[in-house]
């Protein structure tokens, strides 16, 4: 059984969760209305990852005795300066998400929750994936550029390092 303290710190993680989601689909929109189908179709597939994340969550929580609540969100930013802002705003996030879980695995490792403690580990290590992945993206722009034929490359290797995870997952 969760402690009323775990159980909404989970159910905060949840927020979390969801809003990186719906932040990542306002990135790829702003993508797609600027012509950055590669990076578009990147931040869709995010959004519906984060998703997931925030799926796994909820039954969790249901399933050690909790209840998952459905967070309400604030709008996410809608416009951005360039496509390496989108891109280093999402760094910035998933920076922000590593941080709740790790501070999420403390409390449970505090109260002696662990179960929740194990099941969090597949976020430890999701986490460290996100954010060599987002290092790795900031990478291509500093190699290949700002300026048009550099994002036209940059935006092409983004969409090929989804492609490349779908076929390993």
């Amino acid at each position: 059984m969760l402690s009323s303290k775990v159980e909404s710190a989970l159910n905060e993680q949840i927020v979390h969760e969801a809003h990186a989601s719906s932040s990542y689909l306002s990135m790829a929109s702003w993508a797609e209305k600027e012509g950055y189908k590669g990076s578009a179709k990147f931040l869709y597939a995010q959004h519906e990852e984060e998703q997931e994340h925030m799926k796994k969550l909820f039954r969790y929580v249901n399933a050690a005795g909790g209840h998952a609540r459905v967070p309400a969100l604030k709008e996410p930013p809608y416009n951005y300066k360039s496509l390496k802002d989108v891109f280093e705003t999402a760094l910035e996030q998933e920076l922000n998400v590593t941080k709740s879980i790790n501070e999420l695995v403390e409390l449970c490792l505090k109260f002696k929750d662990y179960s929740s403690f194990n099941f969090l580990q597949w976020y430890v290590s999701e986490q460290h994936e996100e954010e060599n992945l987002f290092t790795g993206i900031l990478n291509i722009f500093k190699i290949a550029g700002t300026e048009a034929k550099g994002l036209l490359l940059v935006d092409q290797e983004i969409e090929r390092i989804r492609a490349g995870e779908e076929k390993e997952g």
